[in-house]
């Protein structure tokens, strides 16, 4: 089973369908009253399934025509719970810049950088790097290339890719080149 959470609100009927079939649907979902709705905000990680629109809230899924078929209520929950999800992974946070792994940009307050596969791949290989990650590592775990031959290629990929943030962000030390390898400045 899936940890998503789906909160209902104001369908009783609802959640009673829900709960007979509990061990049929690939989420948690759980019915909150007025109070506990208040608590949630517009960052709040779950799913909202309610009879009307509950402003200042994104997350929410709002069913005010009946009667619909059940079957088309889960249709609809999983689409917008598959959308939640591939939104939610799309987005890291590295040092001062927010990566878009789906459209593969980098971007800060004003700017906005493109980049391919393998520079998102080694941005991210090497934020999640503790130490210095030599080209050999980047070469093999990031290109998948195994000859030392090759060592000159993925250097110049990252120069050039240093110089791609350097002109766009006016960032010298996003990527870092060390005596024992390359690392992201993580600090913002």
């Amino acid at each position: 089973m899936n940890s998503h959470n789906l909160v209902i609100y104001e369908l009783d009927e609802l959640y009673k369908i829900f709960e007979e079939i509990r061990k049929d649907i690939n989420f948690n979902f759980e019915k909150i009253n007025k109070q506990e709705l208040l608590k949630l905000n517009s960052s709040s990680k779950c799913l909202i399934l309610t009879k009307n629109e509950i402003p200042g809230l994104d997350n929410q899924m709002i069913f005010n025509k009946f009667p619909v078929s059940i079957f088309k209520i889960l249709e609809k929950i999983n689409i917008e719970l598959i959308k939640k999800n591939f939104h939610d992974q799309s987005e890291i946070l590295i040092g001062n810049y927010i990566f878009n792994i789906n459209s593969r940009e980098m971007f800060s307050t004003n700017n906005k950088l493109k980049l391919t596969e393998k520079e998102i791949s080694s941005i991210i290989y090497l934020s999640k790097s503790k130490k210095p990650v030599k080209i050999q590592e980047l070469q093999s775990n990031v290109w998948g290339y195994q000859s030392e031959l090759e060592t000159h290629t993925v250097e110049t990929h990252i120069y050039r890719l240093r110089k791609k943030i350097s002109k766009v962000f006016k960032d010298e030390s996003f990527i870092l080149s060390k005596d024992d390898g390359y690392e992201v400045n993580k600090k913002k």
